[in-house]
């Protein structure tokens, strides 16, 4: 029955996927016939670096895009996609303008990928800030006990199993992580410091993984302006020199990368149905975990 479930809900993701594709294609803009200004969108968790960075350098390589504004609704999420997103983001502001417009949420790993803007605006009620580094390990040795499962481990060096849910976590392996993430977190603290021009000392002071309105975050430093998605386009057009209205252009959508989606998060959804003596590895997050 089980099997069964899964096998409908994957057939059913597979028909809604091949209704979307057919909807979806082209190059998609704001009207107007103004010189134009490419948007990039930074949305929900960041556990790929690939979709925006492609969408970057296409309009940094783009003579035709005379600025970027890059839309970010994030709480964060993996160390290595929020690097890769900040340096690109890092290129395109060496070439033309980049300005962020933070909708909701831009913590943490969102609030990262922004740093290198020439301009960034907050909602005076949007989370940002975050500033820091996160891993959790949940110690699931007493359940597996009560469930009369015993791990055994064949390893190579005393710390090959580091992080492992299935014993308690060491004296010696606690320093080992916490020296991994003081140094990813000092990564965090001196791209903000280099890209707001602040202080080390006081974005150090900030950057004890609090939050920050808008508000807040603009009598920090943190952020320039307040101002919504239409001030950002203002902004970008000023910052590009751009006379008149200008036009917007997001990046073409893949028909392709639609259904692509939905068939590897169903195959997904059932891995993770089917294979359930894999336990959640620990993993270093730029991520605000007030959404979960």
């Amino acid at each position: 029955m089980a099997l069964l479930t899964l096998g409908a809900i994957f057939l059913l993701f597979l028909v809604f996927a091949l209704l979307l594709s057919r909807c979806s294609g082209g190059v998609h803009g704001l009207p107007g016939g103004g010189e134009r200004i490419g948007v990039v969108e930074i949305n929900g968790m960041l556990t790929s670096s690939e979709p925006a960075v492609k969408q970057l350098i296409e309009f940094k390589d783009d003579d035709s895009i005379k600025a970027v504004i890059l839309r970010v609704d994030s709480p964060g999420g993996a160390v290595a996609p929020s690097q890769e997103i900040h340096d690109e983001v890092s290129r395109v502001a060496e070439m033309k303008p980049v300005v962020v417009s933070m909708a909701s949420v831009a913590a943490s790993g969102g609030y990262y990928v922004s740093i290198p803007a020439q301009r960034i605006l907050a909602n005076p009620g949007t989370i940002t800030g975050s500033i820091g580094v996160i891993m959790q390990v949940t110690n699931l040795q007493e359940l597996y006990g009560k469930l009369g499962l015993k791990n055994q481990v064949v390893k190579s060096g005393e710390h090959k199993d580091l992080g492992s849910p299935l014993r308690p976590m060491s004296f010696e392996d606690r320093q080992i992580l916490q020296s991994v993430i003081d140094d990813v977190y000092d990564q965090f603290v001196t791209a903000v410091s280099t890209g707001r021009k602040l202080p080390l000392d006081k974005v150090k002071r900030l950057a004890d993984g609090r939050i920050f309105t808008g508000r807040q975050a603009k009598e920090a430093g943190l952020i320039d302006e307040l101002g919504g998605m239409q001030d950002a386009i203002r902004a970008a057009a000023e910052l590009a020199g751009i006379v008149g209205e200008p036009k917007l252009v997001y990046p073409p959508k893949d028909k392709e990368s639609v259904l692509k989606y939905f068939i590897e998060e169903s195959a997904s959804q059932v891995g993770r149905a089917l294979q359930q003596k894999q336990q959640g590895a620990p993993a270093m997050q730029y991520l605000w975990t007030g959404l979960d």
